[in-house]
Protein backbone atom coordinates (compact mmCIF):
# COMPACT_ATOMS: atom_id res chain seq x y z
CA UNK A 1 0.00 0.00 0.00
CA UNK A 2 1.68 3.79 -0.69
CA UNK A 3 2.25 6.30 2.08
CA UNK A 4 1.17 10.23 1.40
CA UNK A 5 3.01 13.26 2.28
CA UNK A 6 -0.06 15.55 1.43
CA UNK A 7 0.30 19.68 1.71
CA UNK A 8 -3.08 20.50 2.62
CA UNK A 9 -3.13 23.92 2.97
CA UNK A 10 -5.95 26.00 2.94
CA UNK A 11 -9.36 24.36 4.98
CA UNK A 12 -11.47 25.45 1.82
CA UNK A 13 -9.61 22.78 -0.61
CA UNK A 14 -12.03 19.94 1.21
CA UNK A 15 -15.13 21.70 -0.25
CA UNK A 16 -14.38 23.85 -2.74
CA UNK A 17 -13.24 22.40 -6.76
CA UNK A 18 -9.75 23.57 -7.63
CA UNK A 19 -6.75 21.90 -9.23
CA UNK A 20 -5.34 20.74 -5.33
CA UNK A 21 -8.72 19.26 -4.45
CA UNK A 22 -8.71 17.55 -7.63
CA UNK A 23 -5.69 16.02 -7.34
CA UNK A 24 -6.59 14.31 -3.86
CA UNK A 25 -9.36 12.85 -6.06
CA UNK A 26 -7.10 11.01 -8.53
CA UNK A 27 -5.04 10.07 -5.58
CA UNK A 28 -8.10 8.34 -4.52
CA UNK A 29 -9.26 6.34 -7.22
CA UNK A 30 -5.86 5.65 -7.87
CA UNK A 31 -4.69 3.95 -5.04
CA UNK A 32 -8.07 2.51 -4.29
CA UNK A 33 -9.72 1.59 -1.28
CA UNK A 34 -7.12 0.79 1.99
CA UNK A 35 -8.22 -1.56 4.78
CA UNK A 36 -7.51 1.82 6.73
CA UNK A 37 -6.11 5.05 7.16
CA UNK A 38 -3.56 6.50 9.85
CA UNK A 39 -3.11 9.60 9.70
CA UNK A 40 -0.02 11.66 11.21
CA UNK A 41 -2.10 15.27 10.93
CA UNK A 42 0.02 18.72 11.89
CA UNK A 43 -3.11 20.21 13.84
CA UNK A 44 -2.51 17.71 16.50
CA UNK A 45 0.76 18.98 17.79
CA UNK A 46 0.98 17.88 21.70
CA UNK A 47 3.67 17.09 23.69
CA UNK A 48 3.46 13.42 23.39
CA UNK A 49 3.10 10.79 20.72
CA UNK A 50 -0.62 9.32 21.00
CA UNK A 51 -3.34 7.75 18.60
CA UNK A 52 -6.89 7.93 18.48
CA UNK A 53 -8.72 4.77 20.01
CA UNK A 54 -12.10 5.83 19.92
CA UNK A 55 -14.61 3.83 17.65
CA UNK A 56 -16.35 7.12 16.40
CA UNK A 57 -13.79 10.07 15.81
CA UNK A 58 -15.55 13.39 15.71
CA UNK A 59 -14.69 15.59 13.28
CA UNK A 60 -12.71 18.43 14.59
CA UNK A 61 -13.43 22.09 13.33
CA UNK A 62 -10.34 23.67 14.61
CA UNK A 63 -10.11 26.92 12.26
CA UNK A 64 -11.75 30.61 12.75
CA UNK A 65 -12.95 32.93 9.93
CA UNK A 66 -13.97 30.47 7.45
CA UNK A 67 -17.48 29.95 5.73
CA UNK A 68 -20.67 28.16 7.65
CA UNK A 69 -20.39 26.02 4.85
CA UNK A 70 -16.74 24.20 5.99
CA UNK A 71 -17.89 24.04 9.50
CA UNK A 72 -20.87 22.24 8.71
CA UNK A 73 -18.61 19.48 7.16
CA UNK A 74 -18.97 16.27 9.10
CA UNK A 75 -16.48 13.49 7.91
CA UNK A 76 -17.97 10.42 10.17
CA UNK A 77 -15.71 7.82 9.48
CA UNK A 78 -15.32 5.07 12.03
CA UNK A 79 -12.68 4.72 14.12
CA UNK A 80 -10.28 1.97 14.57
CA UNK A 81 -9.51 1.02 18.67
CA UNK A 82 -7.98 -2.63 17.61
CA UNK A 83 -5.53 -0.70 14.97
CA UNK A 84 -5.05 2.03 17.65
CA UNK A 85 -3.87 -0.95 20.05
CA UNK A 86 -1.21 -2.66 16.78
CA UNK A 87 0.02 0.35 16.36
CA UNK A 88 0.78 0.99 19.94
CA UNK A 89 2.00 -2.35 20.27
CA UNK A 90 4.20 -1.88 16.70
CA UNK A 91 6.11 1.23 18.06
CA UNK A 92 7.27 -0.26 21.19
CA UNK A 93 9.88 0.91 23.37
CA UNK A 94 8.50 4.31 21.88
CA UNK A 95 5.41 5.30 24.05
CA UNK A 96 2.21 5.89 22.35
CA UNK A 97 -0.68 6.99 24.42
CA UNK A 98 -3.86 5.82 24.06
CA UNK A 99 -6.77 8.74 23.24
CA UNK A 100 -10.29 7.27 23.60
CA UNK A 101 -12.09 10.40 23.93
CA UNK A 102 -9.76 13.91 23.74
CA UNK A 103 -9.57 14.33 19.79
CA UNK A 104 -11.13 13.02 16.85
CA UNK A 105 -10.42 13.90 12.88
CA UNK A 106 -8.72 17.24 12.94
CA UNK A 107 -8.86 19.07 9.32
CA UNK A 108 -5.63 18.19 8.48
CA UNK A 109 -6.93 14.57 7.67
CA UNK A 110 -10.57 15.06 6.98
CA UNK A 111 -10.17 18.24 4.51
CA UNK A 112 -7.76 15.89 2.76
CA UNK A 113 -9.71 11.88 3.23
CA UNK A 114 -13.24 14.30 2.08
CA UNK A 115 -11.83 14.44 -1.18
CA UNK A 116 -9.95 11.11 -1.68
CA UNK A 117 -12.88 9.11 0.06
CA UNK A 118 -15.83 11.35 0.51
CA UNK A 119 -17.65 7.95 1.46
CA UNK A 120 -16.31 8.08 4.90
CA UNK A 121 -16.31 4.34 5.04
CA UNK A 122 -12.81 3.40 5.71
CA UNK A 123 -11.91 3.50 9.61
CA UNK A 124 -9.69 5.95 10.06
CA UNK A 125 -7.06 6.63 13.38
CA UNK A 126 -4.50 9.45 13.80
CA UNK A 127 -1.31 9.73 15.15
CA UNK A 128 0.00 13.09 17.06
CA UNK A 129 3.07 14.45 16.10
CA UNK A 130 5.08 15.13 19.24
CA UNK A 131 6.41 19.00 19.87
CA UNK A 132 8.45 17.79 22.65
CA UNK A 133 10.78 15.42 20.30
CA UNK A 134 13.43 16.06 17.64
CA UNK A 135 13.05 15.62 14.02
CA UNK A 136 14.93 12.15 14.39
CA UNK A 137 12.43 10.79 16.70
CA UNK A 138 9.75 11.78 14.14
CA UNK A 139 12.06 9.96 11.19
CA UNK A 140 12.74 6.87 13.27
CA UNK A 141 8.72 6.83 14.51
CA UNK A 142 7.79 6.86 10.66
CA UNK A 143 10.17 3.99 9.79
CA UNK A 144 8.55 1.82 12.86
CA UNK A 145 5.32 2.10 11.05
CA UNK A 146 6.17 0.19 7.80
CA UNK A 147 4.77 -2.76 8.52
CA UNK A 148 1.48 -1.29 8.65
CA UNK A 149 1.82 -0.76 4.72
CA UNK A 150 2.10 -4.67 4.47
CA UNK A 151 -1.60 -4.99 6.04
CA UNK A 152 -3.30 -2.73 3.72
CA UNK A 153 -3.17 0.31 5.59
CA UNK A 154 -2.77 3.94 4.01
CA UNK A 155 -1.10 5.97 5.98
CA UNK A 156 -0.86 9.63 5.27
CA UNK A 157 1.08 12.97 6.44
CA UNK A 158 -0.57 15.90 6.06
CA UNK A 159 1.31 19.05 6.67
CA UNK A 160 3.29 21.39 4.60
CA UNK A 161 7.06 21.67 3.33
CA UNK A 162 6.54 25.46 3.96
CA UNK A 163 4.12 27.19 6.04
CA UNK A 164 4.13 30.35 7.28
CA UNK A 165 1.21 32.01 7.52
CA UNK A 166 2.68 35.29 9.03
CA UNK A 167 4.09 35.87 5.58
CA UNK A 168 1.21 35.27 3.73
CA UNK A 169 0.67 37.60 0.64
CA UNK A 170 -2.68 36.45 -1.47
CA UNK A 171 -2.54 38.89 -4.03
CA UNK A 172 0.49 36.32 -4.96
CA UNK A 173 -2.34 34.04 -5.56
CA UNK A 174 -0.35 30.66 -6.42
CA UNK A 175 3.03 31.70 -6.53
CA UNK A 176 5.56 31.22 -3.84
CA UNK A 177 8.43 33.77 -2.80
CA UNK A 178 12.06 32.93 -3.46
CA UNK A 179 13.23 31.48 -0.64
CA UNK A 180 10.00 29.38 -0.51
CA UNK A 181 11.19 27.70 -3.85
CA UNK A 182 14.56 27.42 -2.27
CA UNK A 183 13.41 25.16 0.48
CA UNK A 184 10.76 23.41 -1.39
CA UNK A 185 13.24 22.37 -4.06
CA UNK A 186 15.94 21.29 -1.21
CA UNK A 187 12.77 19.19 0.20
CA UNK A 188 11.93 17.58 -2.79
CA UNK A 189 15.78 16.65 -3.57
CA UNK A 190 15.85 14.93 -0.05
CA UNK A 191 12.42 12.88 -0.49
CA UNK A 192 13.51 12.01 -3.88
CA UNK A 193 17.18 11.07 -4.13
CA UNK A 194 17.74 10.75 -0.25
CA UNK A 195 15.38 10.43 2.30
CA UNK A 196 16.86 9.12 5.19
CA UNK A 197 18.99 12.70 5.46
CA UNK A 198 15.73 14.30 5.61
CA UNK A 199 16.64 15.85 9.14
CA UNK A 200 19.43 17.68 7.32
CA UNK A 201 16.68 19.94 5.91
CA UNK A 202 16.76 21.82 9.69
CA UNK A 203 19.74 23.23 8.58
CA UNK A 204 18.87 24.48 5.84
CA UNK A 205 18.91 28.41 5.24
CA UNK A 206 15.61 29.12 4.70
CA UNK A 207 14.39 26.32 7.41
CA UNK A 208 13.33 29.34 10.00
CA UNK A 209 11.36 31.22 7.02
CA UNK A 210 9.52 27.94 5.54
CA UNK A 211 9.07 26.70 8.94
CA UNK A 212 8.71 28.89 12.03
CA UNK A 213 7.07 26.55 13.79
CA UNK A 214 7.67 22.65 12.90
CA UNK A 215 4.05 21.65 13.12
CA UNK A 216 3.39 21.49 9.27
CA UNK A 217 7.17 20.39 8.16
CA UNK A 218 7.42 17.19 11.03
CA UNK A 219 5.11 15.16 9.21
CA UNK A 220 7.22 14.68 6.26
CA UNK A 221 9.74 13.06 8.29
CA UNK A 222 6.91 10.42 8.42
CA UNK A 223 7.20 9.81 4.75
CA UNK A 224 11.02 10.18 4.97
CA UNK A 225 10.92 7.50 7.41
CA UNK A 226 8.77 5.01 5.73
CA UNK A 227 10.86 5.62 2.78
CA UNK A 228 14.52 4.78 4.47
CA UNK A 229 12.59 1.81 5.87
CA UNK A 230 11.57 0.37 2.17
CA UNK A 231 14.69 1.45 0.81
CA UNK A 232 12.72 3.61 -1.45
CA UNK A 233 12.52 6.99 -2.63
CA UNK A 234 9.61 9.24 -3.19
CA UNK A 235 7.51 11.21 -5.90
CA UNK A 236 5.93 14.18 -6.23
CA UNK A 237 2.21 13.97 -6.87
CA UNK A 238 1.04 17.22 -6.57
CA UNK A 239 3.05 20.55 -6.87
CA UNK A 240 2.25 24.32 -6.86
CA UNK A 241 2.53 27.10 -4.24
CA UNK A 242 -0.22 29.55 -2.26
CA UNK A 243 0.12 33.27 -1.32
CA UNK A 244 3.88 33.16 -1.40
CA UNK A 245 4.12 31.39 1.85
CA UNK A 246 2.80 28.21 1.07
CA UNK A 247 4.19 25.20 -0.60
CA UNK A 248 1.28 22.38 -1.45
CA UNK A 249 4.00 20.31 -2.81
CA UNK A 250 2.90 16.10 -1.78
CA UNK A 251 4.73 13.02 -2.59
CA UNK A 252 4.09 9.30 -2.35
CA UNK A 253 6.43 6.31 -1.87
CA UNK A 254 5.12 2.81 -3.73
CA UNK A 255 2.76 5.11 -6.65
CA UNK A 256 4.34 6.99 -9.36
CA UNK A 257 3.83 10.52 -10.03
CA UNK A 258 0.73 12.13 -11.10
CA UNK A 259 1.85 15.87 -11.56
Amino acid sequence: MPALFVGHGNPMNAIEPNRFGDAWEELGRRIGQPEAIVCVSAHWFIAATAVTAMARPRTIHDFYGFPQELFDVEYPAPGSPTLAGEIIEMVKPTWCGRDEDSWGLDHGTWSVLNRMYPSADVPVVQISVDASKSIDYHVGLGAQLAPLREQGVLIIASGNIVHNLRLIQWQMDEAGFDWAHDFDDSAREVLTQDPSSFARLEQHAAYRAASPTPDHFWPAAYLAGLASAAGETCDVVVEGYVAGSLSMTSYALGLPSVV
